[in-house]
């Protein structure tokens, strides 16, 4: 009589089963390594508080000398804003200072009928522009910032250098154009990136009138002039760059990224600012 056969199913099922355990095991033990050694983390669960920080520290190198630590701090997400801290080093500020200052002249605003510039009771700084790619420096700066951004250098326009004296502000206006005219090269001002090339003693914040949030969950709250208090406010730092975007990502104009120069009280205070159009901007 022929014996019957034996599956051996059950024994192939077992060995999977225990390859499977095997595996899991092993992630397991490699995930509790990566978060000892700090590797990977847990995000918080605070995450949308305007407070809280996303630190990343960038490997310094000798070119990096007495440059702080860079992070990138998330200060409001209406309007999209992000500080990126120690973006230009100290020696990058007082270079822009320096070549910009034999040029300074009254600033002006733009005529949205005309597109040309014009003098202005709202605007009551100096300053000049930097072509773009002017020399190397310039360059770096700007390859800087089209990381930072995700948006070509060829994007943006040439670097405006702005001077703030004692009681000079700028109202609160939008970075976007209303008109076809100042459009018509590069489209529209997608992204503004504004950096400090100064610490201002007292006042000279850049502030969100209309932005929405807790507006006085910054930690530099108590440190703000009467002006800084009246929306969401960056005080300035030598170094920091302020990126807001004053489109939406369904391409809408953002209204609450309407933005204003507080007054300063004591002390100068000098930034740089880059506009970022949504095509290639052409000098």
């Amino acid at each position: 009589m022929a014996k019957p056969r034996h599956s051996r199913h059950p024994a192939r099922k077992s060995s999977s089963s225990t390859m499977i355990l095997t595996m899991l095991i092993m992630f397991t033990f490699l995930i509790l390594i990566l978060l000892a050694l700090g590797i990977l983390s847990i995000p918080s669960s605070n995450s949308g508080d305007l407070s809280s920080i996303k630190r990343n520290a960038v490997d310094r190198s000798d070119d990096d000398e007495g440059q702080g630590e860079q992070w990138v701090e998330v200060i409001s997400w209406e309007p999209r804003a992000f500080i990126f801290h120690n973006f230009l080093s100290k020696e990058e500020c007082e270079y822009l200072i320096e070549l910009a200052k034999p040029h300074m002249e009254k600033s002006t605003v733009v005529d949205s009928e005309t597109g040309k510039s014009k003098d202005s009771r709202v605007r009551t700084s100096s300053g000049t522009f930097l072509a773009r790619g002017r020399d190397k420096t310039i360059r770096n700066i700007e390859k800087r910032i089209a990381d930072f951004t995700f948006i070509p250098a060829e994007h943006g326009e040439g670097l405006q250098i702005l001077h703030y004296e004692v009681g000079q502000k700028y109202e609160p206006h939008y970075d976007y154009f209303m008109d076809e005219f100042n459009t018509k090269n590069g489209g529209q001002r997608i992204a503004t990136v504004l950096m400090y090339l100064s610490d201002v003693e007292e006042g000279g914040e850049t502030v969100f009138p209309a932005a929405k949030g807790n507006i006085s969950a910054v930690p530099w709250w108590n440190e703000l002039s009467e002006c800084g208090k009246g929306g969401l406010s960056v005080k300035p730092k030598m170094g920091d760059a302020l990126l807001f975007w004053s489109m939406k990502p369904d391409a809408g104009l953002d209204p609450s990224s309407l933005h204003g120069g507080c007054p300063v009280i004591r002390g100068n205070k000098w930034s740089s600012t880059k506009w970022m159009r949504v095509n290639e901007y052409k000098v």
